[in-house]
């Protein structure tokens, strides 16, 4: 596809009701309209408009940023940080030597900085808007048979729409998420005092994330999977050493639990549990995984039909089968990650505008944020045997690393996969202090086609969590340093 020439916008006679006045005057005609301003959406705007893409963004919240910023990513890691804070100061302090009397938890302070950090993250979406001149239209958007879209009273048209609407809550049978005592991550992110018993539906990582917060806070949390683990497609050695983990800090797990039921009452919520026990507690965070957000799309006006899980089906170039009309992010196949939405958000348009855009689904790390965090990129050990691979593995326990060591943080350790034959990094996977971070250089080595020799052989500064790494890649040639 060739390269489109921004048009100038043409004046219009008032402000639309759709319209968000801190944005360029729309003239409702576009290169591009990018339906919903979450990762995937506001960033490919962004990067349309660098092209020169005369470009809007369509969304239905009056805060941009989506999901992630709003009800997701942003205040989970806020009250991560600011429990894990208050644990510390609690239980952990004075084995540095210091001394704290009268610890307490000021819940309402603690909600008020994490609603300060989303409306400084959503603000600073605007000002991107602004900055890079992509029009902005606030309502819930809907195709018309002739592709144009609907946006309150205003009817769009665009050459190109990228439709990057995110997910929302899934639940399960027997589960009414309109009771007041069951909740979505949404609801679990503003409660106004601590559950004395959280029960968590779910044993994924939007679950482990948020029970993690409640229990730092003083909650007692039970975990109830379906499953006969946690973590499902995460490497089987790292879940399990997380579980342990987990377990040890105090969260409870029922795994193998099919959930039939929840029923609340005046004291409390009973989850019925097939053949098992009842469970009783004072809330329920059901945390069953997302769903595509497709609802009231008129995706059946253009001629779209989702496949049997709600996603919009894409090619490689994230066409959708009509002609002009693409699809990114939580809405298409794929594991649902903020990051990867963002890249899938960038490569498309980079191939609208130029015809040349890459993204590359083997370096895409996922990363879960308890305490410690949990990070892998690449095959798992699992998935190399299913595939008949043949590996080579080298693993580093944290407690040999000497910053962690320091830190008082020796939970954990760093394993690296490689290929037998060649050498080349197939999959690593870190449960430890940083690990999200931490694993940014696995993925950059593994996208540039690094052997273990590689990240061996690079220089890495004393004492630091990455010296683990570097002495896992050093393992899987059997010649680590430090154990």
């Amino acid at each position: 596809m060739g390269f489109f020439t921004p048009t100038a916008y043409d004046a219009v006679p008032a402000v639309s009701p759709a319209y968000h006045d801190e944005s360029p005057m729309p003239n409702h005609s576009h290169d591009l309209l990018v339906i919903g301003a979450g990762p995937a959406g506001y960033v490919a705007a962004i990067r349309a408009a660098q092209l020169g893409l005369n470009t809007a963004v369509v969304d239905k919240e009056p805060a941009l940023g989506g999901t992630c910023l709003r009800v997701g990513c942003i205040p989970s890691k806020a009250l991560l940080e600011s429990s894990h804070k208050y644990e510390d100061a609690l239980l952990h302090f004075k084995e540095h030597g210091i001394s704290v009397d009268g610890v307490k938890l000021d819940l309402p302070t603690m909600l008020k900085r994490k609603d300060k950090v989303v409306k400084t993250l959503t603000g600073g979406v605007a000002s991107l808007m602004k900055k890079n001149k992509v029009a902005v239209y606030h309502g819930t958007a809907s195709f018309n048979a002739d592709k144009s879209v609907t946006i309150g009273d205003d009817t769009v048209t665009a050459k190109h729409v990228l439709i990057a609407t995110g997910s929302v809550p899934a639940t399960i049978p027997g589960v009414d998420l309109a009771d007041d005592r069951v909740d979505t991550s949404t609801e679990a992110l503003d409660y106004q005092e601590v559950p004395e018993h959280l029960a968590v539906i779910g044993a994924g990582v939007i679950g482990l994330e948020l029970g993690s917060v409640w229990r730092r806070l003083g909650a007692k949390v039970t975990v109830i999977e379906y499953l006969d683990r946690i973590f499902p497609g995460m490497d089987d050695e790292l879940a399990n050493a997380a579980m342990k983990t987990l377990k040890k800090q105090g969260i409870a797990f029922q795994l193998g639990c099919a959930v039939t039921g929840v029923k609340s009452g005046k004291d409390g919520v009973t989850i019925s549990i097939k053949d098992k026990d009842d469970v009783k507690a004072d809330r329920v965070l059901v945390a069953v995984g997302r769903r595509p957000n497709t609802e009231g799309l008129g995706l059946d006006q253009v001629g779209i039909t989702p496949n049997r899980r709600g996603q919009i089906e894409v090619n490689e170039r994230f066409e959708t089968g009509v002609a002009g009309i693409f699809a990114v992010g939580d809405v298409v196949p794929g594991p649902m990650l903020a990051h990867k939405a963002e890249e899938e958000g960038i490569a498309c348009v980079e191939m609208i505008a130029t015809g040349h855009g890459h993204i590359d689904y083997n370096t895409v790390p996922g990363i879960v944020y308890t305490h410690p965090e949990i990070a892998s990129v690449g095959k798992t050990e699992e998935q190399l045997k299913d595939e008949g691979i043949d590996y080579n593995k080298g693993s580093f326990p944290l407690i040999a690393n000497g910053r962690a060591r320091a830190n008082n943080e020796t939970d954990g350790f760093v394993k690296v996969l490689a290929d037998a034959a060649t050498d080349r990094v197939l999959g690593v996977h870190i449960l430890a202090d940083a690990a999200g971070d931490l694993i940014a250089e696995c993925a950059t080595a593994m996208a540039f086609g690094a052997s273990s020799e590689d990240i061996a052989r690079a220089c890495h500064a004393h004492p630091t969590l990455s010296e683990a790494v570097k002495e896992a890649a050093l393992g899987v040639a059997g010649r680590s340093i430090h154990i």
